[in-house]
């Protein structure tokens, strides 16, 4: 997606102006986000992220109970080159502070043109078209660096994630592995 060209009005507070690609768009419910590629300096924000996600959020997007991040989750989820492995954060003025309150992100697979992908929204922030805005830059990102399929291994019962997939034009299926989680597919070329 090229950058959108969006006029800020007086009442949508300013944002800092991160170094390379970014965009200024409105959701649904027309506030407005800054999106832009996770940067080194996110590593806190993206730490606060997770803790505010609802243990249901935090259990889709993780597969597994969790309480807090450690070390090496962080070390491991700020590890992006914008190639074989990109993020896009959404940030929000939130009670006077920046805030993540959305990311996307993949990893390409070995040998392969093939990238898994991730995108976590915060609960409050859910059903205003952030998550799919967030994909859209994935997928057009994923495309520009040359992969040719993108997929997302998610529980059953996550129905958001199930409802984005569909609108982003992902087949699925169930995981012949596991009856209790899904396969997003999305041919990219």
């Amino acid at each position: 997606m090229a950058p959108a060209e969006t006029s800020r009005k007086a009442h949508v507070p300013p944002f800092p102006a991160p170094a390379g690609e970014h965009w200024i768009e409105a959701l649904d419910n027309g506030t407005h986000v800054l999106v832009r590629p996770l940067q080194a300096n996110d590593r806190q924000r993206e730490k606060a992220f997770i803790e505010r996600l609802s243990p249901e959020s935090r259990h889709f997007r993780f597969l597994g109970q969790l309480k807090e991040p450690g070390e090496a989750m962080l070390d491991q989820l700020m590890k992006v080159d914008q190639n074989r492995q990109a993020a896009f954060v959404a940030l929000a003025h939130v009670d006077g502070e920046l805030r993540e309150v959305g990311i996307s992100r993949y990893a390409a697979c070995a040998d392969t043109d093939e990238c898994e992908c991730a995108v976590t929204v915060l609960d409050s922030w859910q059903h205003h078209g952030l998550g799919r805005l967030l994909l859209g830059h994935l997928v057009e990102h994923a495309r520009a660096s040359g992969l040719r399929q993108m997929y997302s291994i998610d529980s059953a019962a996550n129905q958001a994630m199930r409802e984005l997939a569909k609108a982003a034009g992902f087949t699925t299926m169930t995981d012949p592995d596991d009856p209790t989680m899904v396969i997003h597919r999305l041919a990219l070329a």
